[in-house]
């Protein structure tokens, strides 16, 4: 069986908010869809119930975001508890991670995505209010433990970081292919129109240095390679070609399945939900789900 909806799109991978909490306060940030006073977190059982139960479809893949997955304390034994998987991932800011790296890894945690908008201190704190210092070590032990490729994800900020793509590309240069670096597209969640680049001409830029061109079939997603540096550029979500091949279901930190990012009146709640329950769930989910943009 597989968790097919009506427009013949199959779930092919969960992507579980862990909490609604985290200790920056990005001017990008879309809070994976999830508003502010969520507060009841799912327990690492409930989790594994979801994962378990999505696995009956052959769902392999389960990425971890926040926002914060690293506030949990417990992030390592909701790993312990999953079942077998393929892959295992998160998205995180970084600042905490130095010290927690190797036990995720050993937990088994397979790679991580870490946002990065600048590499300039000020820069940095002016975009996320935090301290980049923490970050850099995050990457550090990363790729010391094995949680690669890591994924660097720095959102383009006209007038604040845009400047800085060649630079950042000299930074990951020095890991020798273990650190990808992916550039998006601002998305306009928090009134930051006035901070968005041309994409277009980032991508002009990218293919004049490139000397390979690849293309992920899922949303058409160009991979450049530039002097030994892996660049991905990611367009917005915003568009029918995303929700045409949209593959991933969202789970809330508070334990409801939700079948599309830009919408929250079609939720289905699975917290301290069995798996022959959550069975169930998830193909009313799947019922719910259709594309935002229809093109």
């Amino acid at each position: 069986m597989q968790l097919t909806d009506a427009f013949g799109r199959t779930i092919k991978s969960l992507r579980i908010s862990l909490t609604n909490r985290c200790n920056l306060n990005c001017i990008y940030c879309h809070r994976e869809g999830e508003t502010r006073d969520i507060k009841n977190e799912m327990s690492a059982g409930t989790i594994a119930n979801i994962v378990r139960a999505s696995q009956v479809f052959g769902v392999r893949r389960v990425k971890f975001s926040g926002g914060e997955p690293l506030m949990r304390d417990d992030f390592e034994e909701i790993i312990k508890a999953l079942p077998d998987l393929k892959d295992i991932s998160a998205t995180t800011n970084g600042t905490l991670l130095a010290p927690r790296a190797q036990s995720l890894a050993e937990s088994g945690l397979c790679r991580i995505n870490i946002s990065l908008p600048s590499l300039s201190p000020e820069k940095y704190r002016k975009v996320t209010g935090g301290e980049i210092s923490r970050v850099l070590a995050g990457i550090d032990a990363a790729v010391d433990c094995g949680l690669v490729p890591v994924k660097l994800n720095m959102v383009l900020l006209k007038g604040i970081n845009d400047a800085e793509i060649t630079k950042m590309m000299d930074f990951i240069c020095r890991y020798e292919g273990k650190i990808i670096l992916q550039l998006i597209e601002l998305m306009d969640f928090r009134e930051t129109g006035n901070y968005k680049v041309n994409i277009n001409e980032v991508e002009k830029f990218l293919e004049s240095k490139a000397s390979e061109i690849k293309e992920r079939a899922m949303h058409r997603r160009k991979k450049y390679f530039i002097d030994g540096v892996e660049v991905e550029l990611v367009r917005p979500i915003d568009n029918s070609h995303f929700c045409a091949n949209c593959n991933r279901l969202r789970v809330t930190s508070d334990g409801r399945l939700k079948p599309c990012l830009l919408r929250n009146d079609n939720l289905v709640d699975v917290n301290n939900k069995e798996p022959e329950e959550i069975v169930e769930l998830l193909k009313l989910a799947m019922d719910k789900r259709e594309p935002f943009y229809k093109g």
